[in-house]
C-alpha cells in the first residue's frame, strides 16, 4: 500500500497523493450500501426532527432518500492538532521511512478532510521534544503550509532521533487552550519504565478536555508478530545505533510476549481514558485512519 519514497520527492507530489486518498475514501463511501457517510458530510447534516425544513437540502434527498439540511461555516469550528512521531524508529523499514511515510500521508490527508469540512487544522512533529508546531486554520495557503512541513519530513536526512512521547504529550496538552481533537500517529516506542509516565500525559490531555486519536503505527508483520525468514539477521536499533545479531526464531516467542504484554496495557489504559487507540498497520492502507476520524468526528457534533 505504502508509495516508494522516490514517488513522493517532488515538491507537492504529497499533497497529490493525500488529494487522492481523500477522493478515493470518498467514492468508496459512495459505492459501500453500508456506508454512514457521504460525500455531502462536508456541507450538510442529517435532519433532526422538529427542525425547520426550510434548510433541507431536497437534491441530495433525491438521491439518498435521507434528509439532510445544509450546514454554515459557523457550525462547524472543530480544532485538530495533528501530532507526528519523528524519533528514529518511525523511519522503520528503512527502504522506505515507512511508517513516518504512512503517517505524513495519513497526515496529509486528514488536512485535507478536515479543510473539506470547514474545520481548522494544524500539525505539531516531535522526537525527543516538538521540533515544529504550526498555528490551526482552515485556509488553502495554510493547508498547503502544512503539505510543505509534510514532505520536507521525509527528505530529512539520516540522524539519530530518540524518542520521549511522554513529555510532548504534556506539552500538546498545555498548548492548546481551546477543546481540541489531538490525533497522534506514533508507533509507541519507548522504555517499558516509561509507561506509566506516557499513561500521566494521555490523562493530561483528556483531563484538558480534549478528545484523542491515537494511531498507533506499526509494520505489524514483523514489529509485533516478528515474522522473519528463518536465517540468521542483523537488528539494529534506530535509535541508538546498537547492533545485535539473532536467529529470530530463537526470540520471536518472548519477542512477541513482551511486545503483547506492553500494547495491551496501552490499549487498556486508553479505554480507561476514553481515548481511541486504532492500530494502524502500514501494510493495511488509510481507510481504517480516515473512517476512524469520521467517526469521532460525528460523535463531536
Amino acid at each position: 500500500m505504502l508509495q516508494e519514497l522516490e514517488d513522493i520527492r517532488d515538491f507537492g507530489k504529497i499533497d497529490f497523493l493525500a488529494k487522492q486518498l481523500v477522493e478515493g475514501f470518498i467514492t468508496g463511501l459512495h459505492k459501500s450500501p453500508y456506508h454512514g457517510f457521504s460525500v455531502e458530510f462536508a456541507e450538510h447534516r442529517l435532519y433532526n426532527t422538529g427542525e425547520s425544513t426550510r434548510h433541507i437540502d431536497w437534491k441530495v434527498f433525491a438521491k439518498t432518500d435521507r434528509l439532510y439540511t445544509k450546514r454554515y461555516e459557523e457550525e462547524t469550528n472543530l480544532r485538530c492538532q495533528i501530532v507526528i512521531d519523528n524519533s528514529s524508529s518511525m523511519r522503520y523499514p528503512v527502504k522506505n521511512k515507512g511508517k513516518l511515510l504512512f503517517s505524513s500521508l495519513a497526515a496529509g490527508a486528514l488536512s485535507h478532510l478536515l479543510q473539506r469540512q470547514r474545520d481548522s487544522v494544524g500539525i505539531s512533529i516531535f522526537s525527543n521534544r516538538i521540533d515544529i508546531t504550526t498555528d490551526i486554520k482552515s485556509t488553502p495557503s495554510h493547508i498547503n503550509k502544512l503539505m510543505v512541513h509534510l514532505q520536507n519530513l521525509l527528505k530529512d536526512e539520516e540522524e539519530k532521533k530518540p524518542g520521549t512521547v511522554a513529555p510532548v504529550l504534556h506539552e500538546i496538552a498545555e498548548k492548546n487552550r481551546k477543546r481540541s481533537l489531538i490525533i497522534i500517529f506514533s508507533d509507541m516506542f519507548d522504555n517499558e519504565n516509561q509507561l506509566e509516565q506516557i499513561f500521566s500525559g494521555l490523562k493530561h490531555l483528556k483531563h484538558n478536555k480534549h478528545e484523542v486519536l491515537l494511531f498507533h503505527v506499526t509494520d505489524q508483520k514483523t514489529e509485533l508478530n516478528f515474522e522473519f525468514t528463518d536465517r540468521p539477521h542483523e537488528f539494529i536499533d534506530l535509535e541508538s545505533g546498537e547492533k545485535i545479531k539473532l536467529q529470530p526464531s530463537e526470540i520471536k516467542e518472548h519477542f512477541t510476549k513482551a511486545a503483547g504484554t506492553y500494547y495491551k496495557k496501552l490499549k487498556l489504559k486508553c479505554a480507561q481514558f476514553k481515548i481511541d487507540f486504532i492500530e494502524a498497520d502500514i501494510n493495511k492502507g488509510y481507510d481504517a485512519v480516515l473512517n476512524a476520524y469520521l467517526i469521532k468526528r460525528a460523535k463531536m457534533r
